[in-house]
């Protein structure tokens, strides 16, 4: 088999396959023992008719266009091979000669990972904010402990920002009711933005078995984004008592035994979150950096196949109705062109960062271990509150154990640049990056610090 390689743009190719037909016996011999199993000559057992009257019985050319077809894939692939092509997506592959006795050709048109001229990443100098610690991010942390072992009590008053209360709803769309969105003894805590816009605004001020209407638009359901009439009822009335920041508080609510040595405890948790910002930070700027001054030609299909997956899932939730999408645009102040503009730049952004990543990655030999595929596999799990094997079985059917591999690589990537560039704080202060991400083999150190701050600002 030959092979050359044509050069249509940076990220696409054309691939020329020449074929004799003396390569192809092996493949020949399949199709005849596949239709000896499928056609039935008298005199001979399943699949013991000769091939000479199996060709006579299906035609020559049904044979030819079969082992073609099965050949296809596999030359394809060892072209791919040949070449060393890095092919992005599948390819358009045109059958342009077929001799029988003689030899066949075919054409396959790939996107392919483009050529990335890499800067010294000594170069990078990024500015981030500092690590702050302040009294009064404190003093919130203490507050929201100190929520989470208040208790609720009746008041007889006005609802204020901040109660807890119990109400009905209804809403109506042009004088129609609108049963779905009817609900009775509903807990809302007022101020939380949790429900309907503009219901905080509205029962501010009501007292219990007081009714009011506003405005507001639809979020699911068959009118979803159409305005609709709300009625509110609140039915009840409840303020939270906290209980008095002190040594008792402390020893009840922590394993201290005074209430300054919670809240040294909470200041350090709170470093540790202001940390993980960061680093967060410096992941950010310095990818930021590389995207705005390294070069990386986009390869239009993968984008297109970007943007057409963006609107796959907006349109999937809505019966994949053009219209209905239109409706939700325009409630959202938006429109369906500024909606693909949005699309193409997201997509270009997305692509652009992984070739850019994997082209780090592999001027660095950067390789993945199994006990960190298995640790980001954990650490999602438990971002996604689900047990392991649920999570693993999941993302395997969806076929996307690769993309976990690819991401854990580009984060060892990303890594690897932080830890060569330089970063200092908006104060002029060096930031040992080192202490955040480690080396360039530790990446998934990060997902722990990342685990244990989620964890701290949940206590």
């Amino acid at each position: 088999m030959k092979s050359t390689v044509e050069q249509l743009s940076p990220t696409r190719v054309r691939i020329n396959v020449e074929v004799p037909f003396e390569e192809l016996k092996s493949d020949f011999d399949k199709v005849y023992k596949t239709l000896a199993q499928q056609v039935r000559l008298p005199g001979f057992r399943p699949g013991k008719a000769p091939s000479k009257l199996i060709e006579a019985r299906v035609g020559r050319g049904t044979v030819l266009e079969q082992v073609v077809n099965d050949a296809l894939p596999a030359r394809y692939s060892e072209a791919v091979s040949a070449n060393d092509l890095k092919v992005i997506g599948q390819p358009e592959i045109e059958l342009t000669k077929l001799e029988d006795g003689q030899e066949f050709t075919f054409t396959a048109e790939v996107d392919v990972r483009p050529e990335i001229t890499l800067p010294d990443f000594a170069t990078v100098a990024v500015e981030v904010d500092p690590i702050e610690v302040t009294d009064e991010a404190v003093a919130e942390q203490l507050l929201s402990l100190r929520q989470r072992f208040g208790t609720l009590k009746g008041v007889e008053r006005a609802v204020q920002d901040g109660d807890f209360v119990s109400i009905d709803l209804s809403a109506t769309v042009d004088g129609e009711a609108v049963p779905e969105a009817a609900t009775e003894g509903l807990s809302h805590e007022v101020g939380s933005g949790q429900l309907i816009e503009g219901l905080d605004e509205a029962v501010i001020g009501l007292e219990a078995d007081g009714s009011k209407d506003f405005t507001s638009k639809l979020v699911a359901g068959e009118h979803a984004g159409k305005d609709a009439v709300i009625t509110v009822t609140v039915k009840s009335v409840k303020e939270r008592e906290l209980p008095e920041a002190d040594d008792e508080f402390a020893q009840m609510a922590s394993e201290f035994d005074t209430l300054a040595e919670l809240e040294a405890d909470l200041r350090e948790r709170v470093g540790r979150v202001r940390k993980v910002e960061q680093a967060g930070q410096i992941r950010d700027k310095v990818l930021e950096h590389l995207l705005d001054t390294v070069e990386v030609p986009l390869p239009e299909a993968v984008v297109k196949a970007e943007v057409d997956a963006a609107l796959h899932d907006a349109i999937h939730g809505l019966d994949h109705d053009e219209a209905k999408l239109a409706e939700m645009l325009e409630s959202q102040g938006t429109t369906r062109e500024q909606f693909d503009a949005d699309a193409k730049e997201a997509a270009e952004r997305s692509v652009k960062t992984q070739l850019l990543l994997d082209a780090i990655a592999d001027a660095a030999g950067t390789t993945v271990g199994q006990d960190e595929l298995t640790e980001r596999i954990l650490f999602q799990a438990q971002r996604y509150g689900m047990a392991p094997e649920q999570f693993i079985q999941q993302i395997q059917q969806a076929n996307q154990l690769g993309a976990v591999f690819a991401d854990v690589r580009r984060g060892k990537a990303l890594a690897g640049v932080v830890e060569a560039a330089t970063v200092t704080d908006t104060t002029g202060a060096a930031v040992d990056t080192a202490e955040m991400f480690g080396t360039a083999s530790d990446d998934a150190a990060e997902d722990e610090t990342a685990a244990d701050a989620e964890a701290a600002e949940k206590e």
